[in-house]
């Protein structure tokens, strides 16, 4: 059976039952993807995304203690709430299955989410937006880090306000903080796997902080406050091959025990990744920012074993594999130089 169509509703005010609702509730109470405008002592307003992955619902947390703790008095500054997934959310899923995932609908497209991040955007865009949080998990054992597309001040000031650790990326293409990053400076933060207390703390702190802000800092970020990394290519694993995680079944491809611990560490070349079938020699495809096929840089097959053929540090690294199937195995950064920064945004 396939759902209906969603599409966006707009609200003045806070839906009755949401501060207090789960994540697997939350379509009790809002019909699907939202948008809630909420006043503040300032203008313009701030924007946070939310539920853009259903099974991602530490952000919904998060932003229910924050309201629930400015119940009794008025926000800092304005804040509009965008909640994504709600269908997706009932059932603990990342998107439904014959859906579209909310993270990747904000260029131009002819599918109804689409058109809500269509609304989404002009909506802002007329209210001025001050800047952009995309609240994020992730299933891997990653540090808690924020995630930028610009390299410019605003942009950096905001990332480094979450983390020290941020990561420059520009694929994959059709992200809500992409789209926002033409209007204010945007921002996606990664809190750590789904319900993780401090994940959720860390993020209410941020947004916080983030409403209490008169104005966006101008002054460049010091080279000792931030830890800057380039993600280079998304890798996934090649299609048709079966694999597993801590040698639990016979397949194509066995990754080493434990391999979630690479997530944020520098892997040497020649470091071993996977066991191998007889006869495999493409596991992995590494495509970088151009859409080209990088693997032979990054990975090489010898004597039934997967090794780095250079230095390389993976984020995202998972052993989730619907999620693999879905999505991706993990990304590749490296190291990057803080680059001279522009103070400003650029011009559309």
């Amino acid at each position: 059976m396939t759902s209906r169509p969603p599409s966006l509703t707009v609200y003045h005010e806070l839906p009755a039952g949401i501060l207090q609702c789960s994540a697997q509730e939350l379509h009790e109470y809002l019909p699907g993807p939202s948008l809630i405008h909420l006043n503040g002592h300032r203008q313009p307003p701030l924007f946070i995304s939310v539920l853009l992955h259903g099974n991602e619902h530490s952000g919904l947390t998060a932003i229910q203690q924050l309201l629930v703790a400015y119940s009794k008095k008025p926000l800092p500054r304005a804040l509009s709430l965008f909640i994504g997934n709600v269908t997706a959310a009932r059932d603990g899923l990342r998107k439904l299955p014959d859906g579209a995932d909310f993270n990747r609908v904000w260029l131009a497209g002819k599918q109804p989410e689409h058109a809500i991040t269509r609304q989404v955007c002009q909506a802002m865009q007329q209210r001025g937006v001050f800047a952009s949080i995309d609240i994020h998990n992730n299933s891997g054992l990653n540090p808690h880090y924020a995630c930028v597309n610009r390299l410019h001040t605003p942009f950096l000031q905001l990332a480094t306000l979450f983390s020290r650790t941020v990561v420059y990326f520009t694929r994959p293409e059709g992200v809500q903080s992409a789209a926002f990053a033409r209007l204010c400076p945007a921002v996606t933060i990664e809190c750590g796997q789904p319900g993780n207390a401090a994940g959720i703390d860390h993020a209410i702190r941020f947004c916080k902080a983030c409403l209490q802000l008169d104005h966006m800092p101008e002054q460049a970020v010091k080279r000792q406050d931030i830890a800057l990394f380039h993600t280079v290519a998304t890798v996934r694993v090649a299609a048709g091959l079966s694999f597993c995680f801590d040698r639990q079944g016979n397949t194509d491809i066995e990754f080493v025990d434990g391999i979630e611990a690479y997530n944020f560490t520098e892997l040497e070349a020649t470091t071993p990744l996977a066991r191998l079938r007889h006869g495999i020699s493409r596991p992995l495809q590494a495509i970088d920012e151009r859409g080209q096929d990088v693997s032979e840089q990054f990975f090489y097959c010898q004597q039934g074993q997967l090794f780095s053929r250079r230095v390389f540090m993976p984020s995202m690294l998972t052993t989730d594999i619907a999620l693999i199937e879905q999505d991706c195995l993990c990304y590749l950064m490296e190291r990057y130089p803080l680059p001279q920064m522009n103070t400003g945004i650029p011009q559309k």
